[in-house]
């Protein structure tokens, strides 16, 4: 053992769960702000799961998101993968706006996991109506 093999740390190797950790956390950093709804919602979704959690962002420091999309979709199923969009989606519809920045990864998610908008837009109406709290303003 070197000198300085003590600050090496193995990858961490992508497993479905964790890919649904991180592609949330992706989302969650793509408009550079961490909102109190966002990491409620990532909580809500894997749990208090605080290793999972850790471990994504862990993941996200030192993989690029073009990386991840790479080798993510090999790694889950179709039911996977549309559970990881539809709460990805839900994360990015969390704090009632959708930025630039966020619309434009969660297009390139559709993408790389092979789903369409076409396909994947009777979700988004779904999700966008539970998010829209304000017709209850009246």
């Amino acid at each position: 053992m070197g000198l300085f093999d003590v600050f090496k740390s193995e990858p961490i190797k992508l497993t479905p769960r964790l890919t649904l950790a991180v592609g949330l956390v992706f989302m969650m950093a793509a408009d550079g702000q961490i909102e109190e709804e966002e990491i409620g919602q990532i909580q809500s979704v894997v749990g208090n799961d605080v290793d999972l959690i850790q471990s994504a962002i862990k993941y996200v420091r030192t993989v690029k998101i073009d990386q991840f999309l790479v080798d993510a979709p090999a790694l889950v199923n179709d039911a996977q993968k549309l559970c990881l969009l539809i709460n990805v989606c839900d994360l990015l519809l969390a704090d009632g706006r959708a930025d630039p920045s966020e619309q434009q990864l969660f297009h390139t998610m559709l993408n790389a996991f092979g789903v369409s908008q076409d396909y994947f837009k009777p979700y988004f109406d779904v999700i966008l109506t539970k998010n829209n709290r304000s017709v209850f303003n009246t």
